[in-house]
């Protein structure tokens, strides 16, 4: 039976909805760093898929037109609350992230933080992404992989048994992933917990 499915990330994000910005806010200096990364403009349309509570809003300038999207209902209402506050031009919608209901070349830049290995289809997800940005647009990719180069541990792949369940995937290959678009890679950073996590900017050429 498949544990990783649209329904039961539905399930476990409303269960954690009312925690998640407690765990999740150690993850914003990458999430900032990232962000800065994209160098936005004014009038630059902005997606952020699998948003979450809208941890990364704060660090997206004014003037841009952000949409929000995330699978879970109860969190998508959190950002629409958070951004009472900021104030930014955004749409915070209930989306399935593999099947993008916007029109071809649509955003200048993508966000993709911590859901390609959440995500049940992260192939999906980022041929998606790709579908929907515009042609020199950019993508930035925060979240954890296999080491580039490695292969699974024995220690990983059971510990995985657990994560992959509760919380994420722990053995994504990012490089297998990008492979099935046409992407290209312009950085690839360490980032937190010794480079298990990684700090990506992707373009569309």
């Amino acid at each position: 039976m498949k544990i990783n499915t649209n329904a039961w990330n539905r399930f476990r994000y409303t269960l954690y909805a009312p925690f998640y910005d407690f765990f999740a806010c150690f993850y914003n200096d990458s999430r900032k760093n990232s962000i800065e990364s994209l160098e936005i403009k004014p009038g630059d349309k902005i997606l952020i898929v699998g948003a979450g509570t809208g941890l990364d809003l704060k660090f997206l300038p004014s003037g841009c037109e952000i949409y929000a999207t995330d699978i879970t209902p109860t969190v998508v209402r959190r950002i629409a609350r958070r951004n009472k506050k900021l104030n930014l031009n955004l749409q915070a919608i209930v989306m399935d992230g593999q099947a993008l209901e916007f029109t071809d070349n649509t955003f200048e830049k993508i966000i993709l933080h911590l859901i390609l290995a959440v995500i049940p289809d992260p192939v999906a997800c980022l041929k998606e992404s790709e579908r929907v940005l515009k042609p020199g647009g950019q993508i930035v990719v925060y979240d954890k992989f296999v080491p580039k180069g490695k292969k699974v541990s024995l220690l990983r792949w059971l510990l995985n048994l657990f994560a992959k369940v509760l919380f994420t995937d722990l053995t994504r290959d990012f490089e297998s992933i990008v492979k099935q678009t046409t992407l290209k890679v312009i950085s690839d950073k360490d980032a937190d917990f010794n480079g298990n996590f990684r700090l990506i900017k992707l373009i569309k050429m």
